[in-house]
């Protein structure tokens, strides 16, 4: 990896904001970009929201009726797209993974999330989603509520943003380390802890099992 490629990469994990859950807030390439938006904080103005399933926690109508503008696109599985044409968005497309598309220049991609042993809270016929976006020319993974499965192994990316709790989601925090390396990540950001489950002590963990390896930066929550 190249010193400017590393800063870019930098630069992109250094433009997100977490607000627990799965809920980001990105700004880069001069766009405001939500993903699963919960708890948020005040009112906002997002050029583009990405949802990865319909699960409270992920869509949440009182927050993303927070943060649509006159011109905000809002990508989604198909299950919430109809009630997500009533938040007065310029556009709602129902995505499933396979989705590949160019948005303002970025570069947007769906890929498979589910549960493989948990099937009864995730199952992989809900095609539900898990997103890569290229940010110049930083591929950033976004992967919903979904275990380590098969098709991470298949997955590139610079960043990777995935759960650490462990009920819903990943098995086990060592679960969670080799799907970092599955997708050969350079910096990995644990979300989806803190509220019900995971700990600091699963964080340290997290950590220690990708050292040397990979860097990873636990975001505050806003």
């Amino acid at each position: 990896m190249s010193t400017q490629v590393s800063k870019n990469i930098e630069a992109v994990a250094e433009s997100i904001q977490w607000f627990g859950q799965a809920a980001v807030k990105i700004m880069n390439c001069g766009k405001v970009i939500y993903i699963d938006p919960y708890r948020v904080k005040g009112n906002d103005q997002a050029d583009l929201v990405l949802i990865t399933h319909s699960h409270f926690d992920h869509f949440s109508p009182d927050d993303i009726k927070k943060i649509v503008a006159p011109h905000t696109w809002i990508l989604c599985p198909p299950d919430v797209a109809d009630e997500a044409q009533k938040f007065g968005a310029a556009k709602v497309i129902a995505v499933q993974p396979g989705f590949n598309d160019e948005w303002h220049g970025i570069e947007i991609k769906t890929v498979p999330m589910y549960n493989v042993t948990k099937n009864d809270k995730h199952p992989k016929s809900k095609n539900w989603v898990g997103y890569l976006l290229n940010l110049c020319h930083v591929w950033l993974y976004h992967t919903g509520d979904t275990e380590r499965i098969p098709e991470m192994k298949s997955i590139k990316t610079d960043i990777i943003m995935l759960p650490l709790e462990q009920t819903y989601t990943m098995n086990s925090v060592d679960d969670a380390a080799a799907a970092v390396l599955d997708t050969g990540a350079s910096i990995a950001i644990p979300i989806h802890y803190g509220l019900h489950e995971g700990s600091s002590a699963d964080i340290e963990k997290f950590k220690e099992l990708l050292k040397d390896k990979v860097e990873v930066i636990v975001l505050p929550k806003s």
